[in-house]
């Protein structure tokens, strides 16, 4: 999940294999990646969580499990996306300038 702003972009990691299950980045060739829509108290807490640590733009992490329960694992205020909107068309870039060029309150 990228949050830049007010935007919240998820695209989820899929792997196509037994390595890439265990650890993703073991398996680059294997990955697949789609856009999702979290659900609303997942949206909820993220807002809050970069409410709280005061932060305009984080890459968070999380597991989905098969039921579609969502844990969150770690925010980096420093995260790489490029891969991400690459793989998906997100504008994440273009959101990024956006913010930096209206500046902060």
């Amino acid at each position: 999940m990228i949050v830049i702003g007010d935007h919240i972009t998820t695209a989820a990691i899929r792997v196509g294999s037994a390595e890439g299950y265990i650890d993703w980045r073991a398996d680059y060739e294997g990955l697949s990646y789609d856009l999702v829509n979290p659900p609303t108290d997942v949206l909820t807490g993220v807002r809050g969580l970069m409410r709280a640590l005061d932060l305009r733009y984080g890459a968070l992490d999380f597991v989905i499990t098969p039921d579609d329960e969502w844990t969150f694992l770690e925010v980096s205020a420093g995260g790489q996306y490029g891969w991400i909107e690459d793989a998906t068309g997100a504008p994440l870039t273009e959101q990024l300038a956006d913010l930096l060029a209206k500046g902060t309150p």
